[in-house]
């Protein structure tokens, strides 16, 4: 429900209409950053109880479309639309997006065997000739590029799905479980400001040199054997990660 109207008879809870009401205005660049989301705004707005605006509105802080600032109000954040919570499992993203609406596909292309770069050669621990599976996938949410990624698997030499198949599933790891039993238990992160080459800026559709935010990932399986490498570079703007420390 995004009309901008509430539908009493669709059966859909009414925090969540105004929740998926408020966050359309906010990725369409309609609310206005600087003006804030009061409950006296927005009971006026929508003629409800407090109860589905006060969890609208917690639902949309967790989500990251608004920040709630101390004596002054609840406001739309601009910029990031995908905010990725360090507690996401590993292979997990697709799904993730998925369950906050915002409508992942995604595009893959070039898959192939091949002989890894050195450096990933090195990274997975491999030898000189042995090949995986390399593939792209340009990853969209709400119709809109946020990442390019580069995917290198070690995978049995049958494991060959199809671009359609990848694209479907929105995890390759998340089929080599399913069809092989290899399951994944960790990852290692680096992570990194780029400006845009000429061939992402074509891809996520920004102007060449623009700032990216580059994620590298190393996969490793439950016995703790390397099982793939990611690069991920994102539109700067529309994603935020998050990562927890500890003593």
């Amino acid at each position: 429900m995004t009309s901008g109207e509430l539908d009493l008879a669709s059966g859909v809870p009414l925090y969540r209409q105004i929740k998926d009401i408020l966050r359309a205005e906010i990725s369409d660049g309609i609310a206005d950053p600087a003006k804030p989301m009061t409950e006296a705004q927005l009971l006026d707005r929508f003629d409800v109880s407090r109860a589905p605006i006060r969890q609208a509105l917690l639902e949309l802080t967790n989500e990251g479309y608004v920040y709630r600032q101390q004596g002054k109000g609840t406001f739309p954040v601009t910029g990031a639309r995908v905010d990725r919570p360090a507690d996401v499992r590993t292979g997990g993203l697709h799904q993730y997006l998925a369950d906050r609406g915002l409508h992942p596909t995604s595009k893959v292309s070039g898959i192939e065997r091949v002989e890894p770069p050195g450096r990933v050669r090195h990274r997975l621990g491999i030898g000189a000739h042995e090949r995986v599976l390399h593939f792209t996938r340009l990853i969209s949410a709400e119709g809109e590029p946020f990442a390019n990624n580069t995917i290198y698997m070690r995978a049995p030499e049958d494991f060959m799905p199809t671009a359609a198949v990848l694209e479907e599933a929105g995890s390759a790891f998340d089929l080599l479980a399913r069809d092989f039993g290899i399951m994944l238990d960790r990852a290692e992160h680096e992570a990194w400001a780029t400006a845009a080459t000429a061939e992402n800026a074509t891809a996520l559709g920004v102007p060449e040199g623009s700032p990216l935010l580059v994620i590298e990932t190393l996969f490793f399986t439950t016995g703790g054997l390397p099982a793939g490498w990611r690069t991920a570079v994102h539109r700067a703007e529309e994603f935020k990660y998050h990562f927890v420390t500890s003593r």
